[in-house]
């Protein structure tokens, strides 16, 4: 499907470029620069609805993904700060405190791998856009339907 209408294409690629919101330190940019172009033109053009949601539902995604990267810095870093005594007792015998460094190192790779990915594939789909291409995103979670 190749969007003829302008306005529509233009609100569509505004829409997926309004993620980058978050690159200027706007608290959940990401999220609610999609959010509020959808809500705002969804009825004006199919294109920009169906497009409206595709970006929202990549950026809700990349959100949950940061937050379980988030959770396994928190996981592993405080494991190390508690359990480290403890990981000689017998009791503790299946716990390896020298894999907590890595857990941390992936999810810090993780947070920041995802941030780059973000970004790429936000201006993709912009550019895919405002040629008139409907874009899907990889890694997606199609909460919104």
């Amino acid at each position: 499907m190749i969007e003829e209408n302008r306005d529509a294409r233009t609100w569509a690629t505004i829409c997926h470029l309004s993620s980058l919101l978050m690159l200027f330190g706007v608290p959940l940019g990401n999220v609610l620069g999609p959010l509020v172009v959808w809500l705002v033109k969804r009825n004006d053009h199919p294109f920009v609805d169906d497009q409206g949601k595709e970006a929202l539902n990549f950026q809700l995604s990349i959100t949950l993904y940061w937050v379980i990267a988030g959770v396994l810095i928190f996981l592993s870093v405080g494991s190390i700060a508690f359990f480290w005594p403890a990981a000689h007792h017998r009791m503790f015998d299946f716990w390896n405190p020298m894999a907590m460094p890595f857990a941390m190192l992936f999810g810090l790779f993780l947070i920041f791998g995802l941030l780059i990915l973000d970004v790429i594939l936000s201006i993709v789909a912009a550019v895919r856009t405002s040629s008139g291409e409907a874009y899907r995103y990889p890694l997606t979670i199609r909460a919104i339907k």
